[in-house]
């Protein structure tokens, strides 16, 4: 039996955590520390914490392992192989060279495309077909170690961050279980990135919900999905955050002209004018209110047919 060791921390990382705990071969979990969370603020254990207790497995938070003697609970696990997945930590040599078989990061993306913090949102952002998993042989760079295994799952014509999320995290979960015997007996073959295709997802803020309405309509659908559920895409009105919670684009065609950001009518329920196409908005939430469906918005503020919502720079998404 091997010894292996589980780092993560988020919810995409437990159906890989779970898949492990089945094959008998866990010493150990590695996760961040409990963390303030929530409206309330309070302090709540990562849910890699939680299951990893509820299989009865011993877990380890340090707030940091770049020093070598914050890894000594690892050397005490002696690990043969150990399995990341969203840990959140970059590792540096002292954890990289300890087990025998080396590190195996479990990415959200089909690598060497979407390095990085947030690969799931910018393949929405940039309008990517598919997407999917590769499970990598980590080295000391940033998601640049070899390719071990890639399986690419289509993106959905509607996908947001959060469905997206969800499909990706199980698909971990499958390929790491299918494949630990071949990471046990090293019967994959390590292929090297290309660095010529490689792209950069950088860690999202909650600035990146900001909607630009001069760009066009698909550019601003495609961000509202990517940022569901956070931080959620938005705009101002009357000085005050508007999120825009659903959307789709829509051709402009019929509509009079109207600068970017305006509000327009749409039968019972609202789009707004963007730099090319409308945003035909479904679902809302104005600052300190609930969420509504537009038309029910509409009933009871129908002075946002017309207004003007401040057009406000995002990040740009390389390609």
């Amino acid at each position: 039996m091997a010894r292996i060791i589980f780092m993560g921390t988020p919810d995409f990382a437990v159906p890989a955590l779970e898949n492990l705990v089945a094959s008998g071969q866990l010493v150990g979990v590695v996760t961040q520390p409990d963390r303030p969370a929530g409206r309330g603020r309070n302090v709540q254990p990562p849910p890699v914490k939680e299951a990893a207790l509820a299989a009865g497995l011993p877990v380890y938070q340090p707030a940091s392992l770049r020093r070598p003697e914050a890894a000594a609970p690892l050397r005490e696990w002696a690990p043969d192989l150990i399995v990341v997945a969203a840990f959140g930590q970059i590792l540096r040599p002292h954890v990289l060279d300890l087990p025998p078989l080396g590190c195996v990061n479990i990415h959200a993306s089909l690598l060497p495309r979407w390095r990085g913090a947030a690969p799931i949102q910018y393949a929405l952002l940039a309008g990517d077909h598919q997407t999917g998993i590769t499970l990598m042989q980590m080295d000391a760079g940033l998601d640049t170690g070899p390719i071990l295994v890639r399986e690419a799952l289509p993106i959905a014509p509607r996908e947001t961050a959060a469905t997206l999320h969800d499909r990706l995290a199980a698909l971990g979960g499958r390929l790491i279980a299918a494949h630990l015997d071949d990471l046990l007996h090293r019967r994959l073959i390590p292929t090297p990135q290309d660095e010529t295709a490689s792209t950069y997802a950088p860690m999202i803020h909650k600035e990146d919900g900001q909607l630009n309405w001069d760009e066009p309509a698909e550019a601003l659908d495609r961000r509202v999905r990517a940022m569901t559920p956070w931080p959620g895409a938005f705009s101002t009105w009357l000085g005050r955050q508007i999120k825009i919670l659903a959307a789709h684009p829509a051709a402009a065609g019929g509509q009079p002209a109207a600068a970017p950001g305006t509000v327009i009518s749409l039968g019972e329920t609202a789009a707004v004018r963007c730099g090319r196409g409308l945003l035909v908005v479904e679902k809302l939430q104005l600052e300190g209110k609930k969420p509504l469906p537009t038309a029910e918005f509409l009933r009871g503020r129908p002075e946002f047919i017309g207004a003007h919502l401040a057009s406000t720079a995002a990040s740009s998404v390389q390609t």
